[in-house]
C-alpha cells in the first residue's frame, strides 16, 4: 500500500546496512589476516632480514659479565672464509666459538663468542670481509611472548572466519530476497509503462535451460500476439531498462537475473 518511491528506498536501506555490516566485519578479519602476514613474512624471508627469534636457542647464547655472543649472518659460498677468518677477525675472539645454527637458501647463521668490549671492532672488520651481524638480544620472555601472540591471532582468525561465513549464510537470504522484492517492483513499473493503466498483466518466473531459451522466448513472444509488429523488429539501440540489463527489446517485459 506504500508508494513506490517508499517501497524502493526501504529496500534500498535494508540492503545498504547488510553492505555496512559486511564491510566492517571484512575489514576486521583482513586486518587479522594482515597481522598474521606481517608476522610470517618476518619468519620466512631471508636471515639478512627475518626474525632470529625461533632460531636461536638458550644454550646457543652466552652472555656474562665480559662476554658476549653475536649472531653472524655469513652468505652460503662464504662459510669456508667464515671459519677461517672469524677468530683473527680481533685478537679478543672466543677459539672455536662459532657455531651453524640454521641455512637458507642465501645465507648461513652463525654464532660467535667475544669479549664485549671489542664488539664495535669486530663488526666493522666483519662488515669489511662481507659478513652481517645481526644486532640480537636472547629473551626468552619475548619468544614466550610472540607465541602467545600468534596463538591468539589463529585463534581470532578461526573465529572471525566462521563468524564471517555464518553471517554471509544469513545475510544472503535477505540480499536475495531484497533483490527479488525489487524485481517485482521493475516488473510492475515497466508493465505499467509498456501497456498503461489500469494494470493488467501476467508476471512469471522462467527458468529455461541455456539450450532452451531461445525456443521458450518464441512461445511467450508468438503468446503476446504482436511478435511480428514492425517495433519489436526495430535495429535501434533501444534497451528495456532492468535489472538484468536487457540488451533486446521483446513484445512483453523482460528481465534476466543471472546467477553466479
Amino acid at each position: 500500500m506504500s508508494p513506490l518511491k517508499e517501497i524502493v528506498g526501504s529496500i534500498q536501506t535494508q540492503v545498504a546496512k547488510i553492505e555496512d555490516d559486511m564491510k566492517v566485519r571484512a575489514a576486521e578479519y583482513n586486518n587479522v589476516r594482515s597481522q598474521l602476514s606481517a608476522i610470517n613474512r618476518k619468519q620466512s624471508g631471508s636471515l639478512a632480514v627475518r626474525d632470529l627469534s625461533n632460531l636461536v636457542k638458550p644454550e646457543d647464547m652466552v652472555t656474562s659479565e665480559h662476554l658476549v655472543t653475536l649472531l653472524a649472518i655469513v652468505p652460503k659460498y662464504s662459510q669456508k672464509d667464515w671459519l677461517a677468518s672469524y677468530e683473527s677477525l680481533d685478537t679478543f675472539v672466543v677459539p672455536r666459538s662459532s657455531k651453524k645454527l640454521y641455512e637458507d637458501n642465501e645465507y648461513a647463521l652463525y654464532t660467535v663468542t667475544l669479549f664485549a668490549k671489542v664488539v664495535d671492532n669486530f663488526k666493522v672488520r666483519a662488515r669489511e670481509k662481507g659478513f652481517q651481524v645481526r644486532d640480537f638480544e636472547y629473551s626468552p620472555e619475548a619468544q614466550e611472548s610472540w607465541k602467545q601472540e600468534m596463538e591468539k591471532l589463529l585463534q581470532d582468525q578461526e573465529a572471525m572466519r566462521t563468524s564471517l561465513l555464518q553471517w554471509c549464510y544469513a545475510s544472503y537470504s535477505e540480499v536475495f530476497s531484497s533483490w527479488m522484492h525489487f524485481c517485482a517492483v521493475c516488473v510492475f513499473v515497466e508493465s505499467i509503462l509498456r501497456y498503461g493503466l489500469p494494470p493488467s498483466f501476467l508476471s512469471a518466473v522462467l527458468a529455461p535451460s541455456t539450450k532452451s531459451e531461445k525456443k521458450v522466448r518464441s512461445i511467450v513472444e508468438e503468446l503476446c500476439g504482436n511478435v511480428h509488429s514492425i517495433y519489436w523488429k526495430s535495429e535501434d539501440d533501444v534497451s528495456v531498462a532492468g535489472l538484468g540489463g536487457e540488451s533486446e527489446v521483446h513484445p512483453y517485459v523482460s528481465f534476466t537475473i543471472n546467477f553466479v
